[in-house]
């Protein structure tokens, strides 16, 4: 986690845990959910601000998802259904539901298939804001399996190295795999430089965007920092920036979500498919390829390698994916989660809008 995309000390409101599903589940149910799916939706979003991944957590999105609410763009009370399935495989309509609400549904057909075959992959298409992806492939992990997920999430943002109009979303990826005594591998990036979600927190606590991130409306990229304009005023380059810097190999991880999530899934190309998103998820039983206690003993090694090595100069420690999120976490149980007081204002004003009976500190 950059220190640009944490709120500052004095800007910062303790939150517990506890507190924090509450006011969120509300907020869900009161939008139409059911118990259930409230909780569970609840559930992605608090997980993602225990991991300090606070882009996609509450104080971004649940705000943008009653906005959808209100206009009518997402549907509370989906019906999932099944439009092609194998024994190890199956594609889903989510019937306008916020990915966050029926994504859980994919991984967990696809961890039910790996189950009986050794590996499950399922797509979905038709739906809303996934959140944070490393929630899915975390899902995986608790049966001893690797979890993959990837998610086409529109057009409007990402333009190709050397282009000059949108073809992607941001398109992120998320990898993670279980081990023994040490926090599991991790993985979850968006293909662009920064995740655009990330890019508005640093309107919210005063921080700027690094050269190389974003481009202008011609493409052109932007070689200085710069204030994260509004949407619809930039273009994101894909990770790495220019060509020079390694951008086509973001370009082409973009275009490989593209393809497992949007176009696999019957949902389309990103652009093309403006409305609405979609997922591919996979989880991989370890069993099925080697003793998953020889994996996860031999993934100690390598992790133990890594959080152990001597750090180069000017810095205090080396981390791997998901290191810093699993201590994060531990801490945020502990302290509560620090959120930007505009963000609690803005809870409690909305209990106030909404007839809610919650109340933040």
């Amino acid at each position: 986690m950059l220190k640009r995309f944490l709120v500052p000390e004095a800007d910062q409101v303790l939150v517990s845990e506890q507190a924090a599903r509450a006011a969120t589940q509300e907020i869900f149910e009161k939008m139409g959910m059911s118990r259930e799916d409230a909780a569970l939706s609840t559930d992605v979003l608090i997980t993602s601000d225990l991991r300090g991944c606070e882009s996609h957590g509450v104080s971004n999105m649940l705000r943008n998802y009653i906005a959808q609410y209100k206009a009518g763009r997402q549907n509370p009370r989906p019906d999932v259904k099944v439009l092609r399935e194998s024994p190890v495989s199956a594609t889903l309509d989510g019937d306008k539901g916020l990915g966050i609400q029926v994504g859980p549904r994919a991984m967990t057909m696809a961890i039910e298939k790996a189950e009986a075959t050794g590996m499950g992959a399922v797509t979905l298409q038709n739906c809303g804001h996934f959140g944070m992806l490393a929630y899915y492939t975390l899902m995986a992990l608790e049966h001893d399996m690797i979890g993959i997920c990837m998610v086409s999430a529109g057009g409007r943002l990402q333009v190709p190295v050397f282009g000059s109009e949108p073809v992607y979303g941001t398109q992120p990826i998320a990898w993670a795999a279980p081990a023994g005594k040490m926090p599991p591998f991790v993985f979850d990036v968006a293909t662009t430089q920064v995740a655009a979600n990330k890019m508005m927190l640093t309107r919210r606590i005063g921080s700027q965007l690094e050269p190389g991130w974003i481009t202008t409306l011609d493409g052109t990229p932007i070689m200085e920092p710069v204030d994260a304009p509004n949407y619809g005023g930039f273009y994101m380059l894909p990770f790495g920036g220019t060509r020079e810097n390694g951008g086509h190999k973001g370009y082409g991880f973009a275009t490989i979500v593209d393809i497992m999530a949007g176009v696999l899934s019957g949902n389309g190309p990103g652009f093309v498919a403006e409305a609405s998103n979609a997922q591919f998820v996979m989880a991989m039983k370890i069993e099925a390829f080697v003793d998953a206690a020889k994996f996860k003993g031999d993934l100690d090694v390598l992790l133990e390698r890594l959080a152990n090595m001597k750090p180069a100069k000017g810095h205090d420690r080396v981390y791997y994916a998901g290191l810093i999120e699993h201590e994060e976490v531990e801490k945020r149980r502990r302290e509560g989660i620090p959120y930007h007081r505009e963000v609690v204002d803005w809870f409690n004003s909305t209990a106030r809008e909404l007839e809610l009976s919650y109340s933040l500190p």
